[in-house]
């Protein structure tokens, strides 16, 4: 029976390549399984290293998950360069991005993890919601005209995350193996309408 790596007890040589490994042994762990699925020990094993060393860089799992968490939705911030240009090729220049980063297997499992987790968990789940208010949806509110701005905003999350749930996470056909041009001609339409005030 494989036992899987050995552990390595302690600080060892390289902390911060060690926090890295353990960052990116969370965000398998909880894509696996969640936050309540998800353990220390199991994070450890994942990593190669003793259970003793992810409490020292992170103190409890809530601590690791919301540096795990962190790292994961980076990519997920709006570019500038995707709100420069013209309005009226917005909605097609988020959706392009967001679906860049969704298609992209090393950074779909990380936010897999996040959203699985605050699914089931309300810490997370005030966390992924915190960052998408502040992060995303935010910064999209003050690029785009109209007293009602943050309510459009939020209308092309809404879209957003639908999708993630259809296509990624309960990958429902055809949705789940829809080409990327097929999803743009779908749905950027749609988050244009909600840009411009008429969706």
């Amino acid at each position: 029976m494989n036992a899987g790596p050995p552990t390595r007890r302690g600080r060892r040589p390289g902390a911060g390549s060690a926090r890295g490994q353990i960052l990116r042994a969370a965000q398998v762990k909880f894509a696996e399984r969640g936050y309540e699925g998800t353990t220390i020990r199991s994070i450890a094993r994942e990593a190669g290293v003793d259970a003793s060393l992810v409490h020292h860089f992170f103190g409890t799992k809530e601590g690791v998950f919301s540096a795990a968490m962190s790292r994961a939705l980076q990519p997920a911030e709006i570019k500038p360069e995707v709100l420069a240009g013209t309005p009226d090729g917005l909605g097609e220049r988020i959706l392009r991005s967001f679906l860049q980063q969704w298609e992209t297997v090393e950074r779909r499992d990380p936010m897999l993890a996040v959203i699985r987790s605050a699914v089931s968990h309300e810490d997370a789940a005030l966390q992924l919601r915190r960052f998408i208010t502040t992060e995303v949806l935010g910064t999209l509110a003050r690029s785009i005209p109209g007293p009602d701005a943050p309510v459009r905003a939020t209308m092309v999350g809404s879209q957003l995350i639908g999708l993630i749930m259809v296509r990624y996470i309960v990958r429902v056909e055809p949705l789940a193996s829809a080409s990327t041009e097929t999803l743009v001609e779908l749905f950027a339409p749609v988050l244009g309408g909600y840009l411009a005030g008429d969706g």
